[in-house]
């Protein structure tokens, strides 16, 4: 069996529900997960969970994203991207690359971002894409992300390439739509590859096909104790071992060393001897309740 989590290379045109179910034939194991979906026609980084790691996706730290894309400029479309139709055609010829630098700027920092009709976020349960292909147009609700830094690699009108690191819930498509209407002339994307999501990195992605190949899977994962290396670690004694594998809450006395440093709200590592044993979350009441166990 294994654990933990397979940094995957996702191809253009696939779904991320595909290559879950690629991952799951690849490795023969039914408890497969992704940790958050990537457009279909964009590639790169897809954190996929394995066995265990299904039930750490929780307590990722995926706050932070970093993606490479290109846009052109002059055309919108309806999905803000290469797949959708053109709804808008304007003249962008006389914009120079010294017109689209000056903008970055006004792009960085926190910003009010309308989520894209085309996404899977939900309304009464069903996807604003899929009403979005009936020609449903809802109101949303813009929400706030942070764009950490935005640089052009290449500009070569009316075709840039940039990369950008964000927050979590940003949507790059509609970034690149929001710098096409801020240069009077909309936009969409030609193409989107994720390079990082949290600690997941392009250097540790591999392609379905190396995956099936491999000799040793398990070599290629990042376990457990490495995607969530984040949290602080808390080392359980005998009587703390014996009360979280029944699901009870360890308190003070219970941990293999004193732990003054806790805030309430805080999550934990508990570990028995070097095992992950569970991840807990520190009480008012100095105990640590456990949040999930693994096996």
């Amino acid at each position: 069996m294994l654990d933990g989590f397979f940094v995957i290379d996702k191809a253009a045109g696939v779904s991320s529900h595909d290559v879950v179910a690629k991952v799951r034939r690849a490795i023969g194991q039914k408890k497969v997960g992704h940790t958050g979906t990537l457009d279909p026609f964009a590639t790169g980084v897809l954190p996929v969970a394995v066995g265990e790691g299904t039930k750490a996706i929780q307590f990722l730290d995926e706050s932070e994203k970093e993606y490479r894309a290109v846009l052109k400029l002059g055309i919108a479309t309806d999905t803000q991207d290469l797949t959708g139709t053109v709804i808008a055609e304007r003249d962008a010829s006389q914009l120079t690359p010294e017109d689209l630098e000056r903008l970055v700027p006004t792009f960085l920092g926190k910003l009010d971002q309308l989520p894209p009709m085309f996404s899977a976020l939900k309304r009464d349960g069903v996807p604003l894409y899929k009403l979005a292909r009936k020609g449903v147009e809802i109101e949303r609700e813009t929400r706030e992300v942070e764009i950490h830094s935005l640089t052009f690699d290449w500009i070569r009108l009316p075709e840039a390439c940039f990369t950008v690191r964000c927050s979590r819930g940003t949507y790059v498509r509609t970034l690149a739509n929001d710098i096409g209407e801020a240069l009077g002339c909309g936009a969409h994307l030609l193409s989107l590859r994720r390079l990082r999501s949290g600690m997941f990195e392009e250097a540790r992605a591999i392609g379905i096909e190396e995956l099936a190949a491999a000799e040793d899977q398990a070599s290629l994962l990042i376990t457990l104790d490495q995607a969530l290396a984040h949290l602080p670690i808390l080392p359980l004694n005998g009587e703390g071992e014996r009360k979280v594998s029944h699901g009870v809450a360890p308190g003070e006395n219970d941990f293999a060393a004193p732990a003054p440093w806790l805030t309430v709200g805080q999550k934990v590592r508990l570990y028995q001897g070097e095992r992950l044993a569970a991840v807990g979350e520190y009480s008012s009441d100095r105990t640590v309740r456990v949040l999930r166990g693994f096996n």
